[in-house]
This record gives C-alpha cells, structure tokens and sequence, in this order.
C-alpha cells in the first residue's frame, strides 16, 4: 500500500474521556498502523494507557510518552505516541458526564488547534466531546456548543478578524458520497430562514475552494432544493426561485461549477460513486442538516467522516458521538475514526 507521507505529524485529541473517543484511536493504532504512522495523541498518557488496555487487556501495546510533536515522526512501528498537552487527571469513570473530562477534551482541542494554526501539525483529527460535559467545564469551553464553534473561534482570533469573517460548514464524505450543509446545529424553522441568497453562495465558495485543494481540480457541485420537486416551478415552495437560482447565477458568474436546484429525493443517487461507474457531482450542497446527512450516513455510518471547511487548518473527525453506554466495555468500533485518519492524512499530503 502507498500511503502518503508526511513532513509533519498529526495530531489526534482523545475526546471526553468517559466516552469511547480514546478507546476508537487505540484500535485504530492496532487495526491501522500503516494510517496512523506520524500520528500522535494530544492529551492525557493516563487516559491513552487506560484505552489500551481496555482494548488489549494483558498484552500492552506500547504507549510512548513524546516531549515535541515532531517526535510523532519518529517513534518506532506499533507504538502510540502521546504529547501531554493537558494537566494530569485521575482516571475517571467511564461512560458518566464529568466536567474535569469537560476540561480535558476542551483543553486537547485547544492545543491542537494553536499547533495546527502556527503550522507544527499537518492536520487536526478531533474524537467527540459531550456537549454537556464542555459545559459542566465552565469558561472558555461553556460558550462553544461544540469542536466547529472552537476552532472557529480561535482561527478568527489567529488570524485577527471577526468571527464573521471565518465562515466554516460541515462535509460529511464517505468513499461513496460528500454533502456539505448550508446550516448544521439548528431547529429546522431556524434553518430554513438561514436560506438566503448570501448564506447558499458562501456555502458554494467555500465548497469550491476546499474541493479544489482537495481533489486537484474544479469540482462539479450540485444543490439540493429546499421544497418537494425542488418547488415544482412555485407550486411547492418558491425558495428555489427567489433564493437558491439567484445563488447560483452569482456562483457561476463567479466561475464555479455548480447545478440545480434539484429534487432532494433523487439528487443524492446522482452524486454517489457507484462501482464501475463515474458519479455526476462531487458534492451535494444541502440546505440544512437531516436533509445532507441522512444520505451519507444510510450508506454506513461507520464510514462517515465530518471535515470542517474554511479553515485555515484541516480538521477531520469521526461521525459519531461519545456512546456513554458503549464506554468501559470494549465494543467501541474504530471504523469511522480510521477513515478520518486516512482522510486527514490525504488531505494533508495532497492526495486524493
């Protein structure tokens, strides 16, 4: 397998330690260890030792403790290397909402962004944080409602201007399909009226820009409709005439190569890579969050990847949450954290 090679190491957070975030990197350390080569943890020795010996009780796979991330790329085959970038913790219990693990998974994320922002890192692979454990975790953590809010906030901070200068939106990808979402963590009335010609635009730029880096070429976009039948000329809905075809005459103004708004219910199957056939679209822009995930995640969620656009970094994640009630019992399934791995890695080597 040629794999491609890094010049710089990843950097991996652990995630809420109640959760099974630590445990799905050590298995991947042990199922992947051509993928997770330069990899290393930022966060806790403890928590990782802990992982590992839920997943291999009695036969260490050794834990190497770093003091530099370039370290990363050093360690010998088969060792997972940790940086302690956090406070020690006591171990503390699986599968409960605690805010010191608030903390920890807070304060990982943090480093890893500041390092990934000053260019020690190539990328950034974030396991899941509990959203009412970071709260529990008080200032900063209790204002971000999650890992997009953070690195945002902190991007927008490096590069010295306002937030709304550093729009970002969520790509859930699979080897089959790729949608990025116009609106992500909001009711649905409230995404609904974040469809506006501005909001789809941008939505459309900033796919066009990630894509481009990310496969060599301008991607083929296409855009989902808001209404059944995309509206049915106005029968159904007039969103697609008002909003959506005003957005995308600007984009294509603009030189980007995008299509539709077509009928959410088939425009997926069009944009999906079929064996021994060629897909129609590289990505699907979706209106709102059920609407683009659904989609991806029928096709196997354990395969999903969640990668934030319109950073100045990469980041990658696995598309699942903390599982409290899987935690401390060894089932934890590493699929899903292996192929953000292997996306980070290509992303960051300029592959694809």
């Amino acid at each position: 397998m040629n794999l491609p090679e890094l010049n710089r190491p990843i950097a991996i957070t652990p995630g809420d330690p109640c959760g099974i975030g630590p445990e799905t990197i050590a298995r991947a350390w042990c199922s992947a260890p051509e993928w997770t080569r330069g990899c290393f943890v930022a966060g806790d020795v403890g928590v990782m030792r802990r992982a590992m010996d839920l997943v291999q009780p009695g036969l260490r796979f050794p834990i190497c403790e770093i003091e530099t991330s370039a370290q990363a790329l050093q360690v010998p085959p088969r060792c997972l290397p940790v940086l302690q970038v956090v406070p020690l913790v006591p171990a503390l219990p699986w599968g409960q909402v605690d805010a010191r693990a608030g903390r920890l998974a807070g304060e990982a994320v943090l480093w890893a962004t500041r390092a990934a922002l000053r260019g020690e890192v190539a990328a950034l692979v974030t396991a899941p944080l509990h959203k009412e454990a970071l709260h529990a975790a008080g200032a900063p953590y209790d204002q971000y409602p999650g890992h997009t809010e953070l690195l945002q906030d902190e991007a927008a901070r490096y590069a010295g201007v306002a937030l709304a200068q550093m729009p970002v939106r969520m790509m859930l990808a699979n080897d089959e399909l790729r949608t990025v979402l116009v609106s992500i963590h909001v009711s649905l009335r409230e995404a609904l009226e974040a469809i506006t010609v501005d909001r789809v635009l941008e939505t459309l730029r900033i796919t066009h820009t990630a894509l481009t880096a990310c496969l060599g070429r301008k991607p083929r976009i296409a855009v989902a409709g808001v209404n059944p039948h995309a509206g049915e000329g106005g029968l159904f809905g007039r969103e697609e005439i008002e909003v959506l075809q005003p957005a995308l005459l600007l984009a294509r103004q603009e030189g980007l190569d995008v299509h539709g708004p077509f009928a959410p219910d088939t425009v997926f199957m069009r944009a999906r890579q079929k064996p021994g056939a060629q897909r129609e679209f590289d990505v699907v822009v979706a209106m709102y969050h059920d609407q683009g995930l659904i989609p991806v995640k029928y096709l196997g969620v354990e395969q999903g990847v969640n990668v934030t656009l319109g950073l100045p970094l990469i980041r990658t994640s696995p598309d699942h949450g903390t599982a409290m009630d899987l935690a401390g019992k060894g089932l934890a399934d590493a699929s899903s954290m292996v192929q953000a791995i292997r996306m980070a890695r290509q992303l960051a080597s300029g592959t694809h």
